[in-house]
């Protein structure tokens, strides 16, 4: 299946929406690079009819979006259902299905209704669970007569590192060695916030490791590097408990749950969404010392952090070629698809964002992007073998369509397959990437399968 990401909406305060925790703390001086917000995006709540006609010509027969709370529910349950806000998203759904696309939809991507951290410190209170259920009620009830694919959150994990424990993400909680928050406690908070997450199909933030060394100890860093990264929003949805890793170092710093809530629990998602980009050297922090260079690995002898270091080089020596956020190693995707399809008995899967950022004054400009080809051709490489392998993976999907605000990079990441004039008109044009996949697609079209699709076939006889 050919599947791509939404840029964001912009309007952020049109039609009832109301403030999100983004819209304030995009308006925080030093927050956002280069001072850059949201407000306007890439215009998409004006312009949804031309950006679905793009997804048309392209030949995709899926598209990835995610549900503005604070547009649907703007006081959450304290207050009305914006009507303005769902016959949006109606109009957006009903025209993608008009055009064979089929809507595949986040409820829950980072943004939140201000109100709510204001009344109850948002992910740390219980009451958001509440409020959360609420949410997606609401959008069950008026969007799930057409909208067979849900994604409940989108990256707990990511989440409660950046928002909790880097406080580098709204609401920028956090305590040292980790960062300098007026407010927050880095080694129990994230275990608070991210607990509280969905119950149906979620998308993890996917992380790939490799040992620093050879030694045994480097070997098990890359497991408890992956059991703090995957394992703890994942294993309570499908075994109905948290990793034993995990237990070992926080013990009764992680909630406890009852045998009704493990039957609850246990196998409680239809399919795991990952999110992969690159891979990183894990290093064991518990049996030897992890010199740091800065802050580079501040943390890491923590037990939130697993007792382990990260790093994208050794010795000098990146582990693949960098890119503007990460490293190219697309290795790294038939080896995270391999560790889930063990570790979670092949649960279905669906790689539901990969991409490419384009590194700043980088000779890959924004049109002639030959890199981000070679890495989606090279990524894909890697997932037909792990498909060949017998992962049981659905669905590809690309970030983005399109160069947007990318949270606290503002736009100096690229990702898009399409360019956006900025500047001047918000225009939108295809990149060199944009006319590949497009060819890639027509080309391939009578092998796409509704959702269902053998991209083995695919990459084997084209890429």
């Amino acid at each position: 299946m050919a599947l791509l990401l939404v840029p964001k909406l912009g309007a952020y305060l049109e039609d009832g929406k109301s403030l999100s925790v983004w819209d304030v703390f995009s308006r925080v001086k030093g927050r956002i690079q280069n001072g850059e917000n949201a407000d306007i995006a890439d215009d998409h709540y004006h312009r949804y009819m031309e950006d679905i006609e793009i997804l048309h010509s392209l030949g995709v027969d899926a598209y990835r979006f995610s549900i503005s709370w604070p547009r649907i529910l703007p006081r959450g349950k304290f207050g009305e259902v914006n009507q303005a806000g769902v016959m949006f998203y109606n109009k957006v759904i009903d025209n993608l299905l008009l055009k064979g696309i089929e809507p595949f939809v986040t409820i829950h991507h980072y943004d939140f209704p201000q109100e709510l951290e204001d009344r109850y410190g948002g992910w740390l209170s219980p009451l958001m669970q509440e409020d959360f259920l609420h949410f997606a009620e609401t959008c069950f009830k008026n969007f799930g007569d057409r909208v067979k694919y849900w994604i409940t959150m989108n990256e707990p994990n990511l989440f409660g590192e950046m928002a909790f424990e880097n406080g580098i993400c709204p609401p920028a909680r956090c305590s040292p060695p980790f960062g300098n928050c007026s407010y927050g406690n880095s080694d129990v908070e994230p275990l608070v916030a991210s607990k509280q997450g969905g119950m149906i199909g979620i998308a993890v933030f996917a992380t790939m490791y490799r040992p620093y060394t050879d030694s045994r100890a480097d070997q098990e860093a890359v497991y408890r590097a992956l059991a703090f990264n995957l394992g703890w929003i994942l294993d309570p949805l499908i075994f109905g408990e948290y990793p034993q890793e995990m237990r070992k170092y926080h013990g009764n710093e992680l909630s406890t749950f009852s045998p009704e809530e493990q039957v609850m629990l246990r196998d409680s998602i239809d399919f795991i969404g990952i999110n992969h980009y690159t891979t990183l050297y894990a290093k064991d922090c518990i049996h030897s010392t992890c010199l740091c260079n800065g802050s580079i690995c501040k943390g890491s002898d923590h037990a939130i952090q697993g007792f382990v270091y990260t790093t994208g080089e050794r010795d000098g020596v990146p582990i693949g070629e960098p890119t503007g956020q990460s490293y190219v190693v697309p290795e790294g995707m038939e080896e995270i698809v391999e560790y889930i399809k063990k570790r979670y008995h092949n649960k279905p899967m669906f790689v539901t964002e990969n991409g490419y950022s384009s590194p700043e004054n980088s000779d890959d400009d924004d049109q002639h992007d030959v890199k981000r080809i070679d890495y989606h051709k090279s990524y894909l490489k890697y997932l037909a073998r792990a498909i060949r392998n017998g992962g049981d993976v659905r669905g590809y999907f690309i970030w983005t369509l399109m160069d947007d605000f990318e949270w606290i990079y503002g736009y100096n990441l690229r990702f898009g397959l399409y360019h956006v004039d900025r500047r001047h008109t918000l225009n939108r044009t295809p990149k060199l990437s944009g006319c590949w996949y497009k060819d890639f697609l027509i080309r391939n079209s009578s092998s796409l399968n509704n959702i269902k699709f053998d991209i083995a076939s695919l990459i084997n006889n084209n890429v």
